[in-house]
């Protein structure tokens, strides 16, 4: 498990890179008081740890008294945060927007209150040009105060045409907030269960869905409220499976982005996340050529200024554009191949851990096993997926058993009945509990049950059986969620042909029949 250690002030000092780091010191010497110093000692303390351990730094900053710690390292929080916003106010409207407004109240408050209107008016119009419709509202407000408490003469009918402003700022804010609600909403459900599992799930995910979404949504004009449209539709489609409307919202997302790029570097993670959302449709209706077209695309972004100069957006495009690499080999049956991934992958995970969410981790876990299951090294996938059903389930109720669904047919590869009959038991009353068992996985515990008593001679008819029982299956819409997980089909044809299920999978992707 990555190191998840709780201490604020650590993780923000190694979040730092080696410019920022420089620049820290250069903005604390040039206040060079005591309490400086302790500072910088404490810092540089703390940036040698690998890990945060305070006894050893007492040790170590032995001019810091034990009931002083505690304050320095919040003067140390607020000095790195002030040295960082200085660093970074021209590439963020945001920090600008409100480094802006601030110079409005100084001069406000000097009772420059002509020059404070004149201000307010250009932070507005930098507001309106970057779609920053929240901000604007905190603009009018100080404008309407301004205007109520003096007598400004500054424009004629100006109480009529700010009045006007607030009501049309929070008609589209009103808009903002249920669209970005709804959002948020079906994507935490997704977080919790995964895909629908059946009727009872698709018609609570679809209730909630028309409860929520605004009965017009001809007013979704602005570039915020259009993102967040196509998101609520795009994790909607996600959930029902329905992945041709999943792909059309997610084009949409990113096409949103294409039309207005220079919202691409202010809002940045919610363009990787509408590619990853692509290249997830892509994949589940097995278009590859688009696929590659896409991921070449993100690989590409993925070298840009705007990535390479935030550690934030670095994690995120490190995470969605490797599953993305990942499930390029899932396509086109290059299983063997693809674990030259894993070394980077792990290396990518440890350095990037206190930084990345347990749902992350455990994806990447899953898609790793699945591609030592399909490369026929099952040691390596029960090991992986360990890491999954050992970790405390509270998220992902699929993802947790899938997993032990693969982890059981594993152990079926490797030969080892004894343990296989009582992990069965076991498998079998989790997914049940979870009320996550489909007529597939029914179909799949059925065969393993039986498998312990078999011949090879007759095992060989119960796959052939049970392969023909799970093709009638692929059209039904509740039953595609176990093949998207795990492709059992490939891996039942594998066994009737008595061979690596890569190989079933890389001639059909060369046949055609894996491709969109």
């Amino acid at each position: 498990m990555p190191n998840r250690s709780s201490d604020a002030l650590f993780l923000l000092i190694k979040s730092l890179e080696k410019s920022e780091k420089r620049n820290f010191k250069l903005y604390v010497q040039r206040n060079s008081g005591s309490e400086e110093l302790k500072i910088i000692q404490l810092f540089d303390a703390m940036d040698k740890m690998d890990d945060y351990d305070e006894v050893q730094l007492q040790q170590k900053t032995r001019s810091i008294k034990k009931q002083q710690l505690s304050n320095t390292k919040a003067h140390l929080y607020r000095q790195i945060l002030a040295s960082l916003r200085l660093l970074g106010s021209e590439n963020n409207i945001d920090i600008q927007l409100h480094e802006q407004l601030d110079h409005a109240r100084i001069l406000y408050n000097k009772g420059l209150y002509l020059q404070s209107l004149k201000m307010l008016d250009r932070i507005k119009e930098n507001a309106k040009a970057h779609n920053q419709t929240t901000f604007l509202l905190q603009v009018l407000f100080f404008e309407k105060k301004i205007e109520a408490l003096h007598i400004t003469r500054s424009m004629q009918d100006r109480a009529d045409r700010l009045t006007g402003e607030v009501d049309e700022v929070n008609e589209h804010l009103q808009l903002l907030s249920k669209l970005s609600n709804l959002s948020l909403q079906l994507y935490s459900w997704y977080i919790r269960n995964g895909l629908a599992r059946n009727e009872k799930d698709e018609m609570a995910v679809q209730q909630f869905f028309e409860e929520h979404i605004p009965a017009d949504l001809s007013g979704c004009l602005g570039f915020y409220e259009k993102l967040y449209q196509y998101q609520s539709f795009c994790w909607y489609a996600f959930i029902r499976q329905d992945f041709l409307m999943y792909y059309r919202y997610a084009q949409k997302w990113v096409d949103l982005f294409d039309k207005s790029a220079f919202m691409i570097p202010i809002e940045t993670a919610h363009y990787i996340k509408g590619m990853h959302n692509l290249l997830g449709a892509h994949f589940d209706l097995l278009n590859y050529p688009k696929f590659i077209e896409t991921l070449e695309q993100f690989e590409l972004f993925s070298r840009s200024e705007v990535v390479l100069h935030n550690h934030n957006n670095l994690i995120q495009t490190f995470v969605y554009l490797n599953i993305s690499k990942l499930n390029k080999h899932f396509l086109d049956g290059t299983f063997t191949e693809g674990l030259g991934l894993v070394p980077f992958i792990e290396e990518k995970l440890k350095e990037y851990g206190i930084y990345l969410d347990r749902h992350r981790i455990l994806v990447f876990y899953y898609k790793i096993a699945c591609l030592y299951f399909g490369s026929g090294d099952y040691g390596n996938t029960i090991d992986y997926l360990n890491k999954i059903i050992n970790w405390k389930v509270d998220l992902r109720t699929d993802l947790q058993c899938y997993s032990r669904l693969l982890h059981l047919i594993a152990h079926y590869e490797l030969g080892n009945f004894q343990l296989l009959e009582y992990l069965t038991r076991s498998v079998y009353r989790f997914m049940a509990k979870m009320e996550n068992l489909s007529l597939v996985e029914e179909a799949i515990f059925a065969f393993l049950r039986k498998a312990f008593q078999l011949s090879p001679g007759k095992i060989r008819v119960e796959l052939a059986e049970l392969l023909e029982k799970l093709k009638g299956y692929e059209k039904n819409r509740f039953e595609t969620r176990a093949f998207v997980y795990l492709d059992i089909i490939s891996w039942l044809e594998s066994k009737s042909l008595n061979v690596p299920v890569q190989e079933v999978i890389r001639e059909k992707y060369l046949n055609g029949s894996r491709r969109g």
